[in-house]
């Protein structure tokens, strides 16, 4: 078993809630953070398989249909291509939020799911995200953690960077 690295998709790859967009619907509402595609590139050819986890409620709650998703994943990894960077795989969680199913954040079983398909080891994984309930997801499905923001907002993750890019060497090393 190997070791992977998962990724919350909003605020860790893309915009959200910025000056260009809030929710990310569509393709064109779309737009890579700064030094994301480096970042994945380099853990890409360190060798470590990514994936993408990420919530996606506007879908349980009827803003977004599942093909509009779809489009919007086929954006990042077209985006993330043009940089040499590749994801290996997504799972996104459609339902509303306070569903109470067993995919969605803070829960685990997304991380869990991409595990056992690539014969990841959890525990020598580690989840990326921008909020509490992906470090929490992180935590349940056994990886370590990493919180991308502010280390004065830090929900009990591991460790703090500001961006993937400068988590890079950590996430390499540990």
């Amino acid at each position: 078993m190997k070791k992977g690295i998962f990724l919350d998709r909003d605020g860790v790859i893309n915009e959200v809630l910025s000056h260009r967009v809030k929710f990310v619907n569509k393709p064109q509402e779309f737009y890579l953070l700064d030094g994301v595609a480096e970042a994945i590139r380099q853990l890409n050819e360190a060798g470590l398989p990514v994936f993408v986890v990420t919530n996606q409620g506007g879908i349980g709650l009827g803003f977004m249909k599942e093909a509009a998703l779809h489009k919007v994943h086929e954006k990042m990894k077209k985006d993330l291509s043009k940089e040499g960077a590749v994801i290996d795989d997504i799972a996104y969680c459609p339902h509303k939020p306070k569903a109470g199913c067993a995919c969605r954040k803070p829960e685990a079983q997304m991380i869990i799911d991409l595990a056992e398909k690539h014969d990841i080891s959890r525990r020598d994984s580690i989840m990326v995200g921008d909020r509490e309930p992906d470090i929490e997801a992180g935590k349940k499905a056994g990886c370590k953690t990493v919180f991308i923001g502010d280390e004065t907002e830090n929900p009990g993750a591991d460790i703090v960077f500001r961006d993937l890019l400068s988590a890079v060497p950590w996430l390499l090393e540990n």
